[in-house]
């Protein structure tokens, strides 16, 4: 049997392997950090100084007018650290057991904290229960700051948040016993692929410090996902227009024209053929055609909302009736494509143009009133910053919306990642989902600006009115039957939002949704999973809590309920439709060229 000196120096063979393995990356991880030479306007990175000094203004001043309550809030936490302190000092002179597993004072469900260790091992122990110490003391003193409005106070407590997240002790390989015992048992062959894995990602972008979620080359386009049969029947500067395949002999005449939102990619809804809303669409009789929208360019700095809604909305209307032979089409937007299909149809209306027989909104907000989560990202500030940012580039480039995104959800989308990645040595898993999360787009700058200042930040199309192609639109405008469908721990567009939107529309006809889940699981949600479940309620007058209070649960997907709705309103049945006629030739097959147009930083 060997012993462990005789296994000696093959550990230290290995150890010195990796050590050379280790000053060569060095090199690399310098060259791929002075690549860094197109940045992000760096008023992008935090919150403008006038918050933080605002915040401190009005803490001293409560110092000096209420000094007990500053004292007493100190005193504790300083007390609740010495005692902490002590018990962690005697468990280390006795050799105790922190705690049994699930004892521990925090053992809460939090998932970074799920090694034993962090409950057994007194210095784990010690180290997390006084980070849980120090991020209660934290947000109380958040809390605790008066003078400041609402939002500010919004906005404070976010980026305290943003400060507990980042100094969590999982985030540093000394105080992450994942992390210690893969280096032991790999001889410190997973810190040598972890830095690997940080100097890949720092070259293929530039420098900037971007996690790669999913292993890019586990899936293609048109080969494993986005795979389901169609034509590219036009195409134009700002998008393609495929037409699916029938899955059936006999389709509904009224066709179904669908617009993805363009901050993202169009096959989320064609991942997989189990997943795949396209698909299961084709396969209840329907003739669908999907707009791909252009990943902006440089190119495209001055497209504004009223192109999106020319040489999209419209186009794709205009095309979808020529080929159909038809005088409506059904059209469904999702997310921001929900909600300028809202602006599109107001439009329509003063121009008494009825193309558009019914509207299908997904996660749709039009009434930005309450901007929930993204509050800290809709102050001038930064706002100012995406418009010095916007005026450099031209765009919005992907990477700073996916990293604004991304710190939304922090923990699972930043610092989770990160420490498999970089800590662990882990390589991206092949996950469909993830892979779209990080193929991206830009955002033009003339329509980002559009955006933020006049729908989000005035409210315009709620309130006043949006000022687009010569036309005032008004949310009220919006009166063909629609049908509204909304996910209840959506963090992008929070239900009540969307829900408050919708009350203010002119439509007699209306339907509102409540699915489970959030912004991507509770749309792409399949009636075979049998997964989530929905809410249904016609009575639209009350406040959204009385609404859900007087709703009817549903098991299962929205899915068949949305067909039926749209089923009514699709017309009588004829022979299935093949994508083209005589005037618009087919140009390539499904997904087309524009999905695959990666956004470069």
């Amino acid at each position: 049997m060997a012993t462990q000196h005789d296994d000696a120096p093959e550990n230290l063979e290995k150890m010195n392997a990796n050590l050379a393995r280790v000053e060569e990356l060095s090199q690399r991880l310098i060259q791929a950090l002075s690549a860094k030479n197109n940045p992000a306007n760096p008023t992008l990175n935090g919150p403008g100084q006038d918050l933080f000094a605002k915040a401190a203004v009005s803490y001293w001043s409560e110092v000096l007018e209420n000094p007990g309550t500053i004292y007493e809030t100190q005193l504790g936490y300083w007390g609740k650290s010495v005692r902490h302190f002590m018990e962690a000092q005697q468990m280390l002179l006795t050799g105790a057991q922190a705690y049994a597993p699930g004892e521990a004072k925090n053992a809460l469900p939090d998932k970074r904290f799920s090694n034993p260790l962090w409950e057994t091992n007194p210095y784990f122990n010690y180290v997390k229960e006084q980070y849980f110490l120090n991020a209660e003391a934290i947000r109380a003193a958040a809390v605790e700051v008066d003078g400041l409005d609402e939002k500010d106070k919004q906005r404070l407590a976010f980026f305290a948040q943003q400060i507990i997240d980042m100094m969590s002790p999982t985030n540093f390989l000394g105080t992450n016993p994942d992390a210690l015992e893969r280096a032991v048992e790999t001889e410190g062959e997973s810190l040598v692929k972890g830095l690997e894995n940080l100097i890949s990602d720092l070259e293929a972008n530039n420098g900037e410090m971007i996690v790669r979620l999913a292993d890019e080359t586990a899936f293609e386009l048109g080969g494993n996902i986005a795979t389901t049969p169609g034509e590219v029947v036009f195409r134009n500067e700002m998008m393609e227009l495929i037409q699916y395949a029938p899955a059936t002999d006999e389709v509904f005449a009224t066709p179904i024209v669908m617009f993805p939102p363009w901050i993202n990619k169009f096959y989320i809804l064609d991942l997989t053929a189990q997943n795949s809303m396209i698909k299961w669409i084709t396969e209840q009789g329907y003739t669908l055609f999907m707009v791909s929208w252009v990943n902006p360019d440089k190119s495209h700095a001055d497209v504004g909302i009223e192109d999106y809604i020319t040489d999209g909305y419209l186009k794709a209307f205009e095309v979808t009736k020529a080929i159909t032979g038809q005088k409506q089409v059904n059209a469904v937007g999702y997310c921001i494509a929900g909600t300028t299909l809202c602006l599109t149809l107001a439009l329509m209306k003063a121009r008494g143009d009825k193309s558009v027989k019914s509207a299908t909104l997904f996660t749709t907000l039009t009434d930005f009133s309450e901007q929930g989560e993204f509050t800290p990202f809709l102050q001038n500030d930064f706002i100012d910053g995406i418009e010095a940012e916007v005026a450099e580039q031209g765009i919005l480039r992907s990477f700073i919306m996916g990293r604004t995104m991304s710190y939304l959800r922090s923990k699972d989308l930043i610092y989770s990642p990160a420490i498999r990645s970089y800590m662990l040595g882990e390589a991206p898993p092949a996950f469909d989902l993830l892979y779209w999360n990080g193929d991206g787009a830009n955002l033009p700058g003339r329509m980002t600006t559009q955006y933020l200042r006049g729908l989000c930040q005035q409210n315009a199309f709620a309130e006043d009115g949006f000022a687009l192609l010569d036309t005032n639109l008004k949310l009220s405008d919006v009166d063909v039957p629609l049908l509204a469908v909304t996910c209840q721990t959506d963090h992008i567009a929070a239900w009540k939002d969307c829900y408050r939107g919708v009350q203010q529309m002119g439509a007699k006809d209306r339907t509102f949704v409540l699915s489970e889940s959030g912004h991507i699981a509770g749309i792409v949600n399949p009636p075979s999973k049998k997964k989530y479940s929905h809410y249904t309620n016609s009575d639209l007058t009350g406040a959204p809590d009385a609404w859900l209070e007087g709703a009817v649960r549903h098991d299962g997907s929205w899915w068949p309920l949305w067909e039926a709705w749209l089923r009514k309103r699709s017309g009588k049945k004829v022979a299935a439709r093949i994508p083209g006629d005589s005037d618009y030739k087919l140009l390539e097959p499904a997904p087309g060229s524009y999905v695959r147009i990666k956004a470069r930083i």
